[in-house]
């Protein structure tokens, strides 16, 4: 019986069922073991299935079997030959094992120290080199290459590979983790293509990002191939993970649909060495068995690949069960202290538990008993289970690999709980380890300098190295890689953006609206339309998009098959399997992950693409902020479209709704370049500037995100004026409305939905109190921020050649009096450029959290609307003696400012 610990994970098919008749039960079994010795286990297991289903048919009650034994999913009897020559694969290998420790060792030398991790590669290179070998394709290869999902902490292995492919050179090795004191010979920590863009092409280190990437490019895979943009059939998807990883969120919460959209390009491996960062994953259970029915319920295939050959004769012998009773009851923390320990060790406690198995190992020595791998150790399992995933069908693939952390790196090592942060090797443990791994250095050598043992490579003329270049020639090219060989595209013609400049007439409409049909027209475009790529979680109707469904269609690898309840409507839901939006339902981690997956398409497929991911304003930075901060590193190119944002416009959705200081989460990622217009015009030319910046010819970077804020207020929209000031509207801020009369002078800041606010401020300015305002919009408060920092830097660095009037100072030149910024945002926000202009500076902002209420309620109660922006602009010409001191008070009890009941900025309604 299984220990009361770990049995809900284990299936218990028998368990609290009566057994009537134990010898008809023993004839039953003895009868299938004999078809197994006669006919083999694929029959066997023909035979199985289809009395399950039989059974199934006649009401008998079978459970699910979620579980199955602590053994290896693929009889040895199904294994397919190994392809390889595994001696000399194995030789190389210790050149690799020994290379990438030494590398981190090496970088701790004391005046260096910057860290590093030794146990991950040792414990998972077999699993990267059966596939390197034999099963993933480079970017040369035919089908177009695969992509691969490394493990973030285990990049010194792809280190240490790509030196012995003469990709990487020993001075690039010692610059491990020094990316600018040794430039530019330095290599990132971690997978990271933005630090090196040639390289990786996969940031994976953030825990749980890389499983839910890895899903949603397999899906972008088949979106590309379905709407004839590329043949990608002959591409996998592959994302080596870890167990403990698999605790994330991420990792595990978008399985279903992997399973849902078939999805058999794509292959989980995960790295089951039994441990976390500190200690167990599962002390006390048996995490193999827990992902095992997880995933399997979820839909997947599942592989397990637990032990090496040396185990099979021990198991065929193992006609009463005892052994693998043993091995389904022993707990994970059991299994990491044998491998801590020794081949004696093992025998009392593991083997000793039973006198049957005790008596299995009896003429086995210690050693013998030692050298028993586990599965992720052993070439010719992990082969066996690449291959059977990659020729299964109909369903995505995950193989549990059982391995130790710290493989082959000594007692100090090997399943320690400290082993993830041990990064510096005795001079004991770098002989012992150059022994294990015969390593043609000597005592010498190592003695020398503790922290200068010297890498090893044969030469480039050696078999071995010979060998492990032709594997990679004939997979089509070295991985990972990230090719440059994105093809010119048509960018949109002015026809895209004309009607959003003709304004709403005398209709209102919404800056969501206005996006939206910039969108539509943007799709229409004859040789660019189809690059665009819409993102929308279960929200289109919100943001006015169900207009798209009929046309654009929803993504679908299975079609719609159903008959959908609004078919007679217009706007009728239709999915497709030649869909172009990306539906990812309630999920805004999975719509960033398509998001990045279709940004970076530029790269991995080239096939440049445009996603424009549009989500509820709150659920974008805040929620899904570390996605975009691997997005960038990914070199992410897109729009994010930050729908009913502000804290007082989307109306009655109360707290958790209610945006108010996204902009100032986005301003700390460097990639993002973040606008909050006023006007669909303003979006016109942002929008075009945009798609110039990511895919045009100029000299600049390439690798940017644009996140609009957008609202769901109507109001009236002007058209262009036809002396716009574009090269404001791009660089932050233009002067929209100058004063129409003279008087004591202030001058409005406002973006997004405020500027309506600071339009009617201007107006009782001027009717109630004889100032003469000028209004501005801001379009991007972060831009102007980045602008003026970059402007006090060069000055700082560079004393002797002047200094550089930041864009904002240049644009208010001239123009004086006090100023009064608002926006429907934190006054963090506006306070972004106080340090830039001269100007006595005030911020408006709506501090605080936010609730349900009505906009002019709401705007009244933060006082960040007109009245309140009147009120304060007086208060600081009063200050300035520019008028009367009594102003201030009059205007506050005119305005009865103290009165949430009293706003008037705003309007009700809405919904888009």
């Amino acid at each position: 019986m299984p220990s009361s610990s770990n049995h809900h994970i284990l299936s218990g098919l028998t368990n609290n069922l009566k057994d009537s008749d134990t010898e008809e039960t023993r004839e039953w079994i003895e009868s299938f073991e004999g078809l197994i010795e006669t006919q083999g286990t694929e029959r066997a297991q023909y035979i199985m299935r289809a009395l399950l289903q039989h059974a199934g048919a006649k009401s008998v009650g079978v459970p699910m079997v979620t579980t199955t034994d602590y053994v290896n999913s693929i009889p040895v009897d199904q294994e397919p030959e190994f392809p390889g020559d595994e001696e000399v694969e194995r030789r190389y290998r210790a050149y690799l094992r020994w290379n990438a420790a030494v590398m981190v060792h090496r970088a701790q030398r004391p005046e260096i120290g910057v860290g590093g991790h030794i146990s991950s590669y040792a414990g998972v290179a077999t699993l990267y080199e059966v596939g390197l070998n034999h099963f993933f394709r480079g970017p040369e290869h035919p089908g177009g290459g695969d992509q691969v999902f490394w493990q973030g902490h285990s990049a010194p292995g792809n280190y240490a590979r790509a030196y012995l492919e003469g990709r990487l050179t020993e001075e690039q090795l010692d610059a491990f983790r020094q990316e600018k004191t040794k430039a530019p010979h330095g290599l990132s920590s971690y997978p990271h293509p933005r630090s090196m863009p040639d390289f990786w092409q996969f940031p994976t280190v953030s825990m749980g990002i890389g499983p839910l990437n890895a899903i949603y490019q397999a899906q972008f895979n088949r979106y590309l191939h379905n709407r004839g943009i590329k043949d990608t059939s002959d591409q996998h998807v592959w994302a080596f993970l870890g167990d403990g990883e698999m605790d994330e969120v991420e990792s595990r919460g978008a399985l279903q649909l992997a399973a849902n959209d078939k999805l058999d390009n794509l292959t989980f491996v995960v790295n089951c060495n039994l441990q976390r960062l500190d200690g167990p994953v599962r002390g006390n259970g048996k995490i193999v068995q827990e992902l095992e029915a997880f995933f399997r319920g979820a839909g997947w295939n599942v592989i397990k690949v637990l032990w090496g050959r040396e185990w099979d004769q021990l198991l065929a012998k193992d006609r009463d069960g005892e052994l693998v009773r043993i091995m389904n009851e022993t707990l994970d923390g059991d299994y990491q202290t044998y491998k801590a320990e020794s081949g004696g060790f093992i025998r009392d406690h593991f083997f000793g538990k039973s006198p049957a198995t005790k008596e299995l190992v009896a003429d086995m020595s210690d050693d013998e008993i030692w050298e028993l791998k586990r599965g992720a150790h052993d070439y010719h399992k992990v082969y066996a289970a690449y291959k059977a995933a990659m020729e299964h069908k109909g369903q995505p693939t995950v193989i549990l690999a059982q391995g130790v952390k710290g493989y082959g790196l000594g007692s100090h090592f090997e399943a320690r709980n400290a082993t993830h942060q041990m990064k510096k090797l005795t001079l004991e443990d770098l002989k012992a380890f150059r022994d294990h791994l015969r390593i043609p250095v000597s005592d010498e050598q190592i003695e020398d300098d503790l922290y200068n043992a010297p890498y090893y490579h044969p030469g480039p003329d050696a078999p071995e190295i010979k060998y492990l270049l032709e594997r990679r020639k004939e997979l089509g090219g070295f991985v990972p890689d990230r090719p440059h060989r994105q093809q010119e595209i048509t960018l949109p013609t002015d026809a895209a953006y004309k009607s959003a400049k003709k304004g709403s007439g005398k209709q209102m409409a919404a800056t969501t609206m206005a996006f939206v049909r910039i969108l539509k027209d943007l799709l229409r475009e004859k040789d660019f339309g189809h690059r665009i790529v819409p993102i929308i979680p279960d929200e289109a109707r919100t943001f006015g998009m169900d207009s798209f469904f009929p046309t654009a269609k929803i993504y679908n690898p299975n079609g719609q098959n159903y008959l959908s309840v609004d078919r007679e409507l217009m706007l009728a839901y239709k999915e497709s399997v030649q869909g172009v939006i990306l539906h990812p339902g309630i999920n805004e981690a999975g719509a960033s992950a398509a998001f990045t997956a279709a940004g970076t398409s530029y790269a991995t497929h080239g096939e440049p693409m445009v996603p424009v991911y549009i989500y509820y304003s709150m659920f974008g930075f805040q929620r899904t902020a570390d996605e975009f901060w691997a997005a960038a590193d990914q070199l992410t190119r897109g729009f994010l479209i930050g729908a009913t944002a502000g804290r007082t416009t989307l109306t009655g959705e109360g707290l958790q709704h209610a945006d108010g200081h996204s902009p100032i989460l986005a301003s700390t990622n460097p990639a993002v370049v973040h606008y909050d217009p006023a006007y669909g015009y303003e979006i016109a030319h942002i929008v075009r500037r945009g798609i110039e910046h990511m895919y045009g010819t100029r000299d600049e970077d390439h690798d940017v995100m644009y996140y609009l804020t957008v609202y769901n207020e109507p109001y009236q929209q002007p058209a262009e004026p036809e002396d716009v000031d574009v090269e404001g509207i791009l660089k932050g801020i233009y002067l929209l409305k100058p004063a129409e009369k003279d008087g004591p002078r202030t001058q409005l800041l406002a973006s997004g939905v405020a500027v309506p606010w600071a339009l009617e401020a201007q107006r009782l300015l001027a009717e109630d109190w004889g100032v003469s305002a000028d209004v501005w919009s801001v379009t991007s408060w972060v831009e102007l921020r980045r602008d003026g920092l970059a402007a006090e830097k060069e000055s700082f660095l560079n004393p002797g050649d002047g200094t550089r009037t930041p864009f904002v100072a240049q644009q208010l030149a001239g123009a004086t009096g006090p100023i009064v910024a608002s926006s429907d945002f934190s006054s963090d926000l506006p306070d972004m450029i106080r340090q830039f202009v001269p100007n006595d500076f005030a911020s408006l902002g709506t501090d605080g959290f936010g609730f349900a209420d009505t906009r002019q309620g709401a705007r009244r109660f933060f006082h960040v609307d007109s009245h309140s922006m009147v009120v304060r602009a007086l208060e600081m010409l009063a200050k300035r003696g520019e008028v009367d001191w009594r102003t201030p008070g009059e205007a506050i009890e005119k305005y009865r400012l103290h009165d949430v009941n009293a706003g008037t900025s705003g309007n009700a309604g809405g919904d888009a």
